[in-house]
């Protein structure tokens, strides 16, 4: 019988063009980038398990997960809200301890390796709030939507997790979108064209950052 041997394609690979383009100014309004390279584990709390759920997830990632709509920042894992007791695990690496994660979990919790099935977006710039604006309807506030703060929310009629991560170098916000693969190029091309006014950069595979410490952010919206 045949082998075969899957390589994983980033599912931009066709639309993601690196530059700058539209800008009518120096520096672009928005940087885009695809990150790569990371695991996503989808995790969720059976019924009347999600504090047994929590405690194994502080033992086993140095964090606990999230309550509400926000992230908790852990060294080398991000805990994402995804739901009424389930959150995303996502950390940089090819490495998938999903079998270790399962044996962790037991009978508390399911786990399913989401990696290859999502796409992950960041954006950032002076004018990033403005873009999000016309594609979301989520008050995007630095008082409404903190450090930390995270959504179930849509993108062009299509679910996607969004939330905050610290700022940037130049201190703009910075935002990342999580969106199953299959809508992938139909969210990005959305994007660029709510975008376009204020110019954009775009950049081709962008690491998840590396934490010294952990933090947890507990944000109610």
């Amino acid at each position: 019988m045949d082998e075969f041997e899957w390589t994983a394609k980033s599912p931009l690979r066709q639309v993601r063009v690196p530059g700058t383009f539209d800008a009518t100014t120096p520096e672009p309004g928005v940087r885009l980038s695809e990150r790569t390279r990371y695991g996503l584990l989808q995790i969720m709390a059976r019924r009347g398990r999600r504090a047994e759920t929590a405690a194994v997830s502080y033992h086993f990632y140095g964090v606990e997960p999230p309550a509400r709509p926000a992230v908790s920042f852990g060294k080398d894992v991000t805990l994402v809200w995804s739901g009424a007791d389930q959150y995303l695990a996502l950390w940089q690496g090819d490495h998938r301890p999903v079998d270790a994660v399962r044996s962790a979990f037991g009978s508390a919790a399911s786990v399913s390796d989401q990696s290859e099935g999502r796409c992950l977006v960041q954006l950032s710039g002076p004018r990033v709030r403005d873009v999000l604006a016309k594609v979301s309807s989520l008050d995007l506030h630095p008082e409404a939507f903190p450090i930390g703060a995270a959504a179930a929310t849509f993108i062009d009629r299509t679910a996607v997790n969004l939330w905050r991560e610290s700022d940037a170098a130049d201190g703009s916000a910075v935002f990342c979108i999580l969106m199953f693969a299959s809508f992938a190029e139909s969210i990005w091309h959305v994007i660029l064209m709510a975008a376009a006014e204020f110019g954009y950069l775009t950049e081709c595979g962008l690491s998840l950052p590396r934490r010294e410490r952990t933090e947890s952010v507990d944000h109610e919206q």
